[in-house]
């Protein structure tokens, strides 16, 4: 990235959450644009590299929804966070559906907010060449190549299909995962309304990676959406 923090692109047609994002986040060091519609946003993007997007759904013209796609569509390494008033499962899901790297609902905690902006941009810029690298988060390390888990140096002995669901999580760390995805990565394409094959792994995962499987700080829940494990 440049000098600044990174650079931001707020698409949103109220006036108000315009200037309060456009403050918040020139305050601490990000360029930022602004656009008032997914029309309006697309030659912006084409025209300057952006490292993040911040997409209200509910947009007059083409929707959040369509805009994101189209995004998507376009640059498929742009991080891309969804701003929302809805706060139920199905418009999340159609989000993350879309191609949202994440989610946040109004109002939202500006902290939280930048937070996952950071998040989303470190993650756009992490190279793709590095899957077979070793991926540490906290006392939790996972090498890919001798399919090894470690926890605090100690060997983790984790089954095939639990291996291979905490390297989805963790390769993907910061990111909620849906349901169906999860289950159509690690289980095959055919799968995608198994949740108690999920629900069963994910706690036993929880058992054998976490100090405490009640009050899990790795593998966390993103409720009636999915799963997303902890950011590095």
């Amino acid at each position: 990235m440049n000098a600044t923090e990174g650079k931001v692109l707020i698409v949103d047609d109220e006036p108000s959450i315009r200037r309060a994002l456009r403050t918040t986040f020139g305050t601490l060091g990000f360029d930022v644009s602004e656009a008032i519609t997914g029309e309006e946003a697309l030659p912006l993007l084409r025209a300057a590299a952006f490292d993040a997007v911040l997409l209200d759904v509910n947009m007059p013209g083409m929707g959040g929804l369509e805009a994101c796609r189209e995004i998507r569509r376009q640059f498929p390494r742009l991080a891309v966070l969804m701003l929302t008033v809805r706060d139920n499962e199905d418009d999340k899901v159609e989000a993350l559906d879309a191609g949202a790297d994440d989610y946040v609902t109004k109002p939202f905690p500006i902290r939280e907010l930048v937070a996952r902006v950071r998040s989303a941009v470190r993650r756009s810029h992490a190279p793709t060449d590095n899957v077979n690298s070793v991926i540490a988060i906290g006392q939790i390390a996972l090498d890919p190549l001798r399919r090894l888990v470690q926890k605090n140096g100690a060997t983790l002995h984790l089954t095939p299909k639990e291996f291979d669901l905490l390297h989805h999580l963790m390769k993907n760390a910061g990111l909620p995962i849906l349901h169906a995805r999860l289950l159509s990565a690690i289980w095959g394409p055919e799968y995608g309304n198994e949740l108690e094959y999920l629900r069963t792994y994910i706690r036993q995962l929880r058992k054998k990676i976490e100090d405490d499987a009640a009050h899990p700080r790795y593998l966390l829940t993103d409720s009636r959406i999915g799963y997303r494990f902890r950011e590095a």
